[in-house]
């Protein structure tokens, strides 16, 4: 069973007004969609790296 936004925000000590419980039950459910099936994804196929290089980020 899936919990909803508010127990499991009250389980980590957060109590949102109840006029926003209607906002973040709508945000949750678009994060949830967006996230879609990442257990799915090979993680050598995910990985994601970024390289700081000083002063390689201006523009010439």
């Amino acid at each position: 069973m899936a919990l909803s936004v508010q127990e499991l925000l009250a389980n980590k000590g957060i109590c949102p007004p109840r006029d926003r419980i209607a906002a973040l039950e709508s945000k949750w459910a678009e994060i949830v969609q967006r996230r879609g099936d990442l257990g799915a994804v090979a993680v050598d196929d995910a990985d994601i790296s970024v390289r700081n290089i000083p002063g390689g980020d201006h523009v010439r």
